[in-house]
């Protein structure tokens, strides 16, 4: 498998949040 990375800035807010917890999820390194 690939190396599935990703940086999100804006983490704290609403919608970073929810993407940071959805990339999780699909099994992303955050």
């Amino acid at each position: 498998m690939a190396n599935r990375r990703v940086l999100v800035t804006g983490g704290a807010g609403f919608i970073g949040s929810h993407l940071v917890d959805g990339l999780l999820d699909a099994g992303f390194s955050v």
